[in-house]
This record gives structure tokens, sequence and C-alpha cells, in this order.
């Protein structure tokens, strides 16, 4: 399948909030402050490209918290 037959998924405000267990009001906020993935104004409604969500994720991928890095293991 070619990129331009390629099917595009997005994600509403609603749909990502309950993939990433947050409320959201809480995305809304991540917009007004530059956080979180980057989204598409279309229409007046938000929406979330699956790309632009894998990629936030995988930036935010984490093999130990910040607060255990001075744990001896």
């Amino acid at each position: 399948m070619s990129d331009t037959n390629k099917p595009i998924a997005h994600f509403n405000v609603y749909d990502l909030s309950k993939r990433w267990g947050l409320a959201p009001k809480t995305l809304d906020r991540w917009r007004q402050r530059g956080i979180g993935p980057r989204f598409l104004k279309i229409g007046g409604h938000v929406v979330y490209r699956r790309e632009d969500i894998d990629a936030y994720e995988e930036a935010h991928l984490k093999s130990i918290t910040e607060k255990d890095m001075g744990v001896a293991l």
C-alpha cells in the first residue's frame, strides 16, 4: 500500500485521555503550555495523529525513574 492510500489514524482528546489514563482537561492544559504530542486543530476540533502519539511516547520512554538514579541497585 502506498503512503497516499495508507489509512490515517487519529485520536481525539477523549481517546487519548482514555489511553493514557488522564482527564481530558489535562491534555487541554498541556496543549496550552506546549506540552504533549503534536496535534491538529481542524474545524475547531483537536485531534492527534497516531504517529505523533507514538513519537511522544517513545521520547518519554524510561527504564528507570529519576528519583531512583541515586540508589545503588
